[in-house]
């Protein structure tokens, strides 16, 4: 399967989950906990973030864990040399939800529009290459 129908799966299988991202999203922005939230999207145990979905309560494949970019630091999945640059692609929380999405396409941040009408425009590894 190409790329591109790999993000169309997956925007289709996280459809259901857009409402509780951005509830998670608003809840970090308005209590000022970072700029930068990233929801952690994922089908294996991770030690990031704070679970808030977790597959086989709810229908879908997909656990989430609401994490941000100083966690991401803090844990040196992102190392403080991109943390400019990562700054530099996020979308605007308000309009994008930042995914940081763990599957078959390997670990790739992803941004997934909150509005159900648009589709997955826009994913980057951060890497020398």
């Amino acid at each position: 399967m190409d790329k591109k129908r790999e993000f169309q799966k997956l925007d289709t299988e996280l459809g259901p989950y857009r409402k509780a991202l951005s509830k998670a999203v608003d809840t970090i922005l308005e209590q000022g906990v970072s700029k930068y939230p990233i929801m952690v999207v994922h089908q294996i145990e991770v030690e990031i973030g704070i679970p808030f979905i977790k597959r086989g309560e709810v229908k879908g494949n997909w656990s989430v864990n609401a994490s941000t970019l100083e966690e991401f630091v803090a844990k040196q999945i992102i190392d403080m040399n991109w943390v400019d640059r990562f700054r530099a692609v996020y979308k605007d929380p308000e309009d994008e939800l930042c995914l940081f999405v763990l599957s078959e396409l390997g670990a790739k941040f992803i941004f997934l529009p909150r509005e159900e009408s648009q589709s997955i425009g826009f994913s980057f590894e951060l890497s020398d290459n």
